[in-house]
């Protein structure tokens, strides 16, 4: 998560729409998704670029418009990107397709 983002200081204003956010994941089966994991989402694929005179209505309409879709797309990504794979290794590759 990006510890020093321009809108971490509305995170503590808008965490109801986080927690609806997650309670709507919870409901479609994604029960692993964290209120940490959807804001890293946000400030790293959403709003990657900082509107500077940003409101906070805005702020939540990106919450509550996120598609669960874009999130799991974004941490598949994201976790492909973190570990590095050696393809050559049949171990590994194994590992990869279970």
């Amino acid at each position: 998560m990006e510890k020093n983002h321009a809108y971490n200081h509305f995170r503590t204003e808008v965490k109801p729409a986080l927690v609806s956010k997650l309670e709507e994941f919870r409901l479609l089966g994604y029960n692993e998704v964290s209120e940490s994991g959807l804001w890293g989402f946000l400030t790293r694929k959403k709003w990657k670029k900082v509107k500077e005179d940003i409101r906070i209505y805005e702020i939540i309409d990106d919450v509550l418009c996120v598609k669960v879709s874009d999130y799991i797309n974004f941490t598949t990504i994201d976790a492909y990107r973190n570990n590095e794979f050696n393809l050559e290794d049949e171990n590994e590759m194994k590992e990869l397709l279970k």
